[in-house]
């Protein structure tokens, strides 16, 4: 396992950004939009994905230079994608994967077809192998109306202090909204940091519509299980994204709680057996299994369902984490930042009294949910729970710096006022 210890505070200027939603151009547009990127898997690879309004041929020019021509070239796929909404509205997604690219080296690229091109983007290759020192922003709850977060994380990516996003869920509130209209503004809100970088996403519980289909089509994650859960590495880590909302949609199919609760143990399995290489094990699902925010969410009972599973003891997570070692698990949907100390079963196991982080005996939970959107911020009950390290009720989101295998970093930074750290630490 591995600790946090707080570290220096700093101020931070509070930012506005709004945006109001658009609809589709009057006259269809063969013109991408909506661009950004993931990371399928493969080292060497990066997977665009975008939006156009008629079909076209899904072509990705790529090159070194800033300007002059791109002469690399990779040809991909369109599907069309019809809403659930009454227009039907119909967008044609379009997914390119690049294959060949060097470690570490910087690439401009431009997205699209002879009937239009996207401009110029540019994002770095993620480097292979886990002997390098991966910088992560984290969140979720982010919307298309009241983004707090945004600004800075805008001036962030432009700054290259990241290598990839993390989104928890929820996004745009909601993308299915106006006949999906909000999706498309908040995919063009967004389109800065997730065309430069990795952006790495898990469904919450405003993707629910229509079976998540808005969240199915327009996000293009590793792995066949359209992106509701999937694991990936980078540096010293493996990744798992998961659905936490299985649990709560069964009309959707209970079979997927059961059917995601076996890939996972399979997924643990692998990366136990892979530690020497990848020490750190990281989750990221967006309903936590422990809160101590004044409302009625799932994580504020005794049992949730997160935590213990369908009628309390049918695929629970946590037991399954904590058996496998799980050494940081993140989470969103409360509309504020909490750290809890080392905890399983309600038990706190901090390393030690003097650093609570080092070498804990169970998983660090962190929530970072207060990335902005429409319904505001959370509040917390009165008095904190004697497993809660720190809550923040203010706008900000987390950076997360896997050092090596041994530190990881973990810093929020808060858009109303100040900033809080921690570092987690695991034995050689």
């Amino acid at each position: 396992m591995y600790p946090f210890h707080p570290c220096c505070s700093c101020c931070c200027l509070l930012l506005f950004f709004s945006l109001g939603v658009h609809g589709v151009p009057k006259d269809p547009s063969a013109v991408p939009e909506q661009v950004h990127l993931s990371y399928p898997g493969e080292p060497g690879s990066m997977t665009v994905t975008w939006t156009t309004w008629v079909p076209t041929y899904s072509e990705v020019q790529f090159g070194l230079q800033l300007s002059g021509p791109l002469p690399l070239r990779a040809q991909g796929t369109v599907s069309p994608f019809v809403d659930g909404g009454f227009l039907r509205r119909k967008l044609y997604i379009h997914r390119v994967t690049l294959q060949g690219l060097l470690p570490g080296v910087q690439y401009v690229y431009r997205c699209g077809s002879s009937r239009g091109w996207s401009r110029r983007f540019r994002f770095r290759a993620l480097k292979n192998g886990p002997h390098w020192s991966p910088r992560l922003a984290v969140f979720g709850d982010l919307g298309a109306d009241n983004p707090r977060a945004l600004p800075r994380l805008r001036r962030d990516t432009q700054q290259g202090m990241y290598d990839a996003v993390l989104h928890v869920g929820d996004f745009a509130y909601n993308m299915d909204q106006d006949n999906a209209r909000v999706g498309d503004a908040f995919m063009r809100l967004i389109e800065p940091v997730a065309a430069s970088l990795p952006y790495m996403t898990c469904p919450g519980n405003h993707e629910e519509r229509y079976n998540f289909s808005n969240y199915k089509a327009r996000f293009s994650m590793p792995g066949n299980n359209e992106g509701l859960w999937y694991s990936w590495d980078v540096g010293p880590a493996h990744i798992i994204s998961f659905s936490t909302e299985v649990y709560f949609y069964l009309h959707y199919g209970r079979h997927l709680v059961e059917r995601q609760f076996h890939w996972l143990e399979r997924d643990l399995q692998k990366a136990n057996k892979n530690r020497a290489a990848r020490p750190w094990i990281i989750t990221m699902g967006h309903r936590p299994m422990y809160c101590s925010n004044a409302d009625v969410d799932d994580c504020t009972w005794h049992e949730s369902k997160v935590r213990k599973g369908l009628f309390g003891n049918l695929f629970g997570l946590e037991d399954l984490f904590y058996k496998y070692g799980v050494d940081l698990q993140l989470w969103a949907h409360e509309h504020s930042y909490e750290r809890l100390w080392p905890i399983y079963n309600y038990q706190v196991f901090n390393g030690s009294r003097e650093m609570p982080y080092t070498n804990p005996r169970g998983p660090v939970h962190i929530i970072t949910g207060s990335a902005g959107c429409e319904e505001r911020l959370t509040r917390f009950t009165l008095f904190p729970r004697p497993w809660s390290a720190v809550r923040v009720k203010e706008y900000g989101y987390t950076r997360l710096h896997i050092l090596n295998g041994t530190h990881v970093h973990i810093q929020q930074v808060s858009d109303d006022q100040v900033s809080e750290g921690c570092l987690c630490h695991r034995p050689e």
